[in-house]
Formats: structure tokens, C-alpha cells, sequence
């Protein structure tokens, strides 16, 4: 992978072509859990592979591409919820039905579509991307100390959800 990171930071585009695409399932799976709709996944990440092509020169240390990448990409989505809000009110539209091929226990992403974005964030992050805690820190330009606790109180929420879902299950 360092190889690649090299190869397109000097501006090889089979190599930056080649990295992009060994990215693209981690950068859809962040971007969904950010945005529910996938038209808009795909513009984030289309937007994303744009601006790391045009920035890739930016990038100070190889070994911190994926995280760099990721910044931009949580920062389109960002820019995308935005524009959003300015243009259209979602209270009167009716939800997108979910379905994400990705996962395939529906308990587990109906418990993360009922967490807060901060806490169903950090959690697909850290379990589903593989991030440590100081990586999503800088990621999210948040200290380290408030990873642990959206992590902590967000497995607190996902049990909560579980029991409850039991509970009706039961009568």
C-alpha cells in the first residue's frame, strides 16, 4: 500500500486509480453512516477521490493517507447535510427505506439508524472501519477522551435498544 500512497503522490494515475478502488467499500460504508441516501454517498465519494487527487501532493506522511482520506470524505458529507438543510426540510418528507447491503443483521443497523450521527459515527468507525481511537480523535478534530465516551455511551444506547426490542419480542 505504501508503494501505491508513493506512486500517487507523484502523480501516476493507475496508481491513485488503484488505491481509490482498494478504499472505495471503507469510504462508502463512512458515508453511509453519515448520509442516508446513496445518491448522496456516491457524490461524497465521488467528490472525495476528486479532491484527494488534487490535494494528494498535501499529504505529508504515506502511512497517514486512509485517515486523511476519510477527513475529506466526513467533511463532504458534512458540506452535503448543509446544503441540504438550507434547500429542503426533512420533517415533511417520508424516510428512505434502508437497505445496506453491507451488513447483514437488521437488529444491528436499525440500533445504529436510531443513534445520534456523534455517536453512530465514532462507533461504525471504530467497529466496522477498524479505527483506533486516536485515529478517529484526529478524524473528527475531537480529543481522544470524547471518542472513548461517544463510544461508551453509544454501546450503552445499542443496549438499550436490544433490551427493548427483546422485551416486545417477548409479549
Amino acid at each position: 500500500m505504501d508503494i501505491l500512497i508513493e506512486k500517487a503522490r507523484r502523480r501516476e494515475p493507475d496508481a491513485f486509480a488503484e488505491l481509490m478502488q482498494a478504499h472505495m467499500q471503507q469510504m462508502y460504508k463512512v458515508g453511509r453512516s453519515l448520509l442516508r441516501s446513496d445518491e448522496d454517498v456516491a457524490d461524497a465519494v465521488q467528490d472525495t477521490i476528486l479532491c484527494c487527487w488534487e490535494k494528494i501532493g498535501q499529504l505529508k506522511e504515506g502511512r497517514y493517507f486512509r485517515t486523511w482520506m476519510m477527513r475529506i470524505l466526513i467533511n463532504k458529507c458534512n458540506d452535503i447535510l448543509r446544503a441540504r438543510q438550507r434547500y429542503v426540510s426533512e420533517e415533511g418528507m417520508p424516510e428512505p427505506a434502508v437497505f445496506d447491503r453491507h451488513f447483514d443483521n437488521i437488529e444491528w443497523n436499525e440500533a445504529l439508524r436510531t443513534l445520534d450521527e456523534k455517536y453512530r459515527l465514532v462507533i461504525m468507525l471504530y467497529y466496522v472501519e477498524g479505527f483506533k481511537t486516536g485515529e478517529i480523535s484526529q478524524l473528527l478534530d475531537i480529543s481522544e477522551s470524547t471518542v472513548r465516551t461517544r463510544l461508551s455511551r453509544g454501546r450503552e444506547k445499542i443496549a438499550v435498544i436490544y433490551q427493548t426490542g427483546k422485551e416486545r419480542r417477548a409479549l
